[in-house]
């Protein structure tokens, strides 16, 4: 059997103001087109389908037209998809009954019967061969919030109610599952011992239950494909438990990232291969600098000149980063004169100042908001407030309210 597996396409985001539609176009042609060619079995998408909860029309209709033109060139591909903490668990299930009649399996949420028992049924699904045989079981697991799994019956522990959801769902899978068909988890979360990238990834902290242990995965499952990690690796080591990583950069942290679909390979419930289909970049990201201002402008100055038969969409988003001695109020005049005719897109540019540091001035420092998160924000307002650190509980229930928030966000 073989499987594609992917995550973090955010589809409908914005660097620094810039749409990426066309970024993200290019890469679900690409996608259709290694489908076309690789025939695999079924398409496992890891969550954090949008990049909001509420995403933009155009980024609904690429995932739907993405949806219907693989059904159509593939009638028999299964698709699972799962939401991220980045999507709405309520918006990516409302389609499902008509995305069932395209082998699409749309799962948002968990949902729990009496006393305690996991509806373990619809997380479940069938995932057939070329000979339309059950070859595996997939194993769909949502991002969790604290809401979904903590409660009366469940008590108020986080982990504790993460732990009791995989339990019931392995144990469901193993009493459905017969000889040679394959336990394959799909899951949108934080593992322990996962490299995060700088400014992308959205802080999933609830106290100190970030971070959920690899345990969590018995023996019996064969392939875990996971989602909310940029950055494509291995968790602790092991070739089954794997982040496929984002298909293009979300941010200029990740530049040099390689983005990539992977191809799994299984014989019966024996894991055979598992093998990256690297991603083509539509549109390069690139850094200038940092510099002094006069060696930047002389960079910028080096740069292409615009070729009029190339397309204007696929010129390089660019950030400029500078070193100056003092506030330039023509700063950013300078660096766009410089950059007239160039074939870049210029979208930030980030000044550094000599002898910078924390002080007494550190209240009238420039802070570029789309660069922090809440919890940043909280915990500058609360020093700025307080005098002092904000301490670990504070922010632990300041997340708690965040969680919340968010919730109530994803109402459709």
């Amino acid at each position: 059997m073989r499987l594609f597996h992917t995550s973090d396409w955010h589809l409908g985001q914005s660097l620094h103001g810039q749409e990426r539609d066309f970024e993200h176009a290019c890469f679900l042609d690409w996608l259709l087109g290694q489908l076309r060619l690789r025939q695999p079995d079924a398409l496992l998408i890891a969550g954090d389908i949008f990049d909001t909860v509420n995403p933009p029309v155009k980024a609904q209709e690429r995932l739907y037209d993405f949806i219907v033109q693989a059904h159509e060139q593939q009638p028999k591909l299964d698709i699972v998809m799962i939401a991220g903490n980045h999507d709405s668990g309520s918006r990516i299930e409302l389609p499902a009954a008509l995305m069932r009649r395209l082998r699409t399996h749309a799962l948002g949420r968990v949902h729990w019967l009496d006393e305690g028992q996991l509806d373990a049924e619809r997380l479940l699904i069938p995932l057939t061969n070329g000979r339309g045989k059950v070859a595996a079981w997939c194993l769909a697991l949502p991002f969790l919030r604290p809401a979904e799994v903590t409660g009366p019956q469940l008590g108020d522990d986080y982990l504790q109610g993460i732990t009791q959801v995989h339990q019931q769902l392995i144990g469901a899978a193993q009493k459905k599952r017969k000889k040679d068909q394959a336990l394959i988890a799909i899951s949108h979360a934080h593992m322990a011992g996962g490299a995060v990238s700088e400014d992308s990834e959205r802080s999933l902290i609830i106290g100190n239950a970030e971070a959920l242990p690899a345990k969590l995965f018995d023996k019996s499952i064969s392939y875990v494909a996971l989602g909310h990690l940029h950055k494509p690796q291995k968790v602790n080591r092991e070739s089954r438990i794997r982040y496929s990583g984002s298909p293009i950069p979300l941010s200029f942290a990740e530049i040099n990232y390689p983005h990539q679909v992977l191809e799994v390979e299984l014989d019966g419930s024996e894991l055979v291969s598992v093998e990256p289909r690297p991603v083509p970049r539509a549109v390069a990201l690139q850094r200038v600098g940092p510099a002094p201002l006069g060696e930047l402008l002389e960079q910028l100055a080096e740069l292409p000149v615009i070729d009029l038969l190339e397309d204007p969409n696929r010129q390089p988003w660019l950030e400029v980063r500078v070193h100056l001695d003092e506030p330039q109020p023509d700063l950013r005049q300078q660096i766009e004169a410089a950059l007239h005719g160039k074939a870049v897109r210029l979208i930030r540019i980030s000044a550094e100042y000599a002898g910078a540091g924390r002080g007494e001035d550190d209240d009238l420092a420039f802070v570029e908001l789309s660069q922090m998160t809440p919890q940043d924000l909280f915990s500058r307002a609360w020093e700025q407030a307080y005098g002092n650190p904000v301490d670990e509980q504070a922010l632990a229930d300041f997340a708690l309210l965040l969680q919340d928030v968010q919730l109530e966000e994803e109402q459709p």
